[in-house]
């Protein structure tokens, strides 16, 4: 008890210092403790009988007592760090305390540990400067890989990438094959990003989208005047937005006839004409267009101009659709399912080996872009730390058929890969007889000994 002959008030007291979460510590002003809480023995590991009536300076270091130092100043602290020792964090109040006539009878101290705060605080900064590093060390890799974004190892994909790399250092035309949702605009903008105008615009334009009546306009731009409804102070159009910079022409294959006569005029004259007007305006651009058709069928059933395809077809890169690499659905899957989980809020799921097996047999007919909407709705649907083949059959009920035998396209492709092997071991090699033997182009025919990967 504090109070040798104790009172309402002291009981009231005794109350309120037993009731506190905190430690508290009292000593008289010789520095012997008189009052020694239960949330103090069990803070400091000191039994209060067995320090109650000795000096605090026994059981501390002198320096590291914050409530001798009380006895010294007579000042009040609130809220002040100490570390009373090397493993506890302390947060500290603490008043000296005086009797009726302003003498001072001794000190006490409030102490909160904070110690679990520390540590998670110390947790947290370590987290962040590694989390600052991983951030780093990928900015860094995406300076000397502008196609990181476009996951997988495959043989077939590398190779493309480093045709991409390649032809990115300079200014050739660039033509992108490949079925829809392979990823044609990421390896338009990864060219983008590799070569010396990166810092310049990438203007996007998707063909396929643009009504044939506006065409004209949003490619070349109007004056001011120009038509009834044009902004009063004219518009420039995406080619001259280009400027400097790259101008992507998704799906190519649906401009109309009239406006590849105009593109061509504009990839040989480097100049447009904009609506309304009549000088010229200069444009300095780097052409990337990409198709999921035929241009050469197109080309031979008079659907695309011959003389646009050759100038479109400096270099020719040809996306492989998801079925040609099964190898890297994994790694996309596990992209997908991170980006996905931290989007909504939800643990990353595992997958089977079941399920994982099942996803790499699949067609994909919709190729990246139907794996990543799988997987939004797996992460979106599916609450089991894990996907079973079960759950996939329930979110693509026709998933377990088109997975249990191979796919049309894939037997023509070995089908197609076949033949055309017999023909150049029939010709020893020689493209050109080949190619008549098969009653394909000589052009043909090499873009499918690169599709295939045949060794010739």
């Amino acid at each position: 008890m504090l109070d040798p002959t104790p009172t309402r008030y002291s009981f009231y007291l005794q109350a309120l210092l037993d009731t506190s979460n905190d430690a508290i510590s009292i000593i008289n002003s010789d520095g012997v403790v008189e009052f020694w809480n239960e949330h103090a023995e069990n803070l400091y590991g000191i039994p209060s009988g067995s320090i109650l009536g000795k000096k605090m300076n026994t059981f501390f270091k002198k320096e590291d007592l914050k409530i001798l130092e009380i006895l010294k100043t007579q000042e009040y602290v609130f809220n002040i760090y100490h570390q009373p020792r090397p493993d506890k964090h302390i947060m500290i109040s603490a008043s000296p305390i005086f009797n009726e006539t302003g003498g001072l009878l001794g000190a006490l101290s409030i102490d909160q540990d904070i110690s679990n705060i520390v540590e998670l605080n110390d947790k947290l900064t370590l987290t962040t400067s590694e989390l600052q590093k991983i951030k780093h060390q990928y900015n860094e890799q995406n300076l000397h890989d502008p196609l990181s974004t476009i996951k997988g190892n495959s043989p077939a994909l590398q190779t493309v990438k480093s045709l991409a790399m390649r032809v990115a250092k300079t200014d050739a035309t660039v033509l992108i094959q490949g079925e829809s949702g392979v990823g044609k605009e990421l390896f338009a903008k990864g060219i983008h990003e590799a070569s010396p105008r990166k810092d310049k615009p990438f203007i996007a334009v998707n063909c396929g989208a643009i009504p044939e009546a506006l065409f004209e306009s949003e490619f070349f731009g109007y004056e001011k005047g120009s038509f009834t409804g044009a902004d009063k102070n004219g518009k420039a159009g995406k080619v001259e937005m280009a400027t400097s910079g790259t101008l992507f022409l998704d799906e190519i294959g649906t401009l109309p006839l009239d406006m590849q006569v105009k593109l061509l005029r504009v990839l040989q004259e480097r100049e447009v004409y904009r609506i309304g007007g009549h000088s010229p305006i200069k444009v300095d651009i780097r052409i990337v267009a990409a198709t999921n058709s035929d241009l050469e069928e197109m080309v031979r059933l008079g659907q695309f101009r011959e003389d646009l395809y050759y100038r479109l077809n400096v270099v020719t890169l040809d996306i492989p659709p998801l079925r040609r690499r099964a190898d890297d659905i994994p790694a996309l899957m596990e992209s997908f399912i991170q980006e996905f989980s931290y989007h909504y809020d939800k643990e990353p799921p595992d997958f089977t080996e079941a399920a994982m097996a099942a996803c790499c047999q699949y067609d994909w007919p919709g190729n990246i872009r139907e794996l990543r909407n799988l997987v939004e709705r797996l992460v979106i649907l599916i609450d089991s730390p894990t996907v079973k083949l079960s759950d996939l059959q329930l979110i693509m009920p026709h998933f377990a058929a088109e997975t249990k035998r191979p796919t049309l396209s894939l037997e023509k492709d070995q089908l197609e890969k076949n033949r055309i092997t017999e023909a150049l071991q029939e010709t020893y090699g020689n493209k050109t007889a080949a190619a008549k033997k098969l009653g394909i182009s000589r052009v043909s025919l090499y873009k499918k000994i690169k599709q295939y990967g045949i060794e010739c």
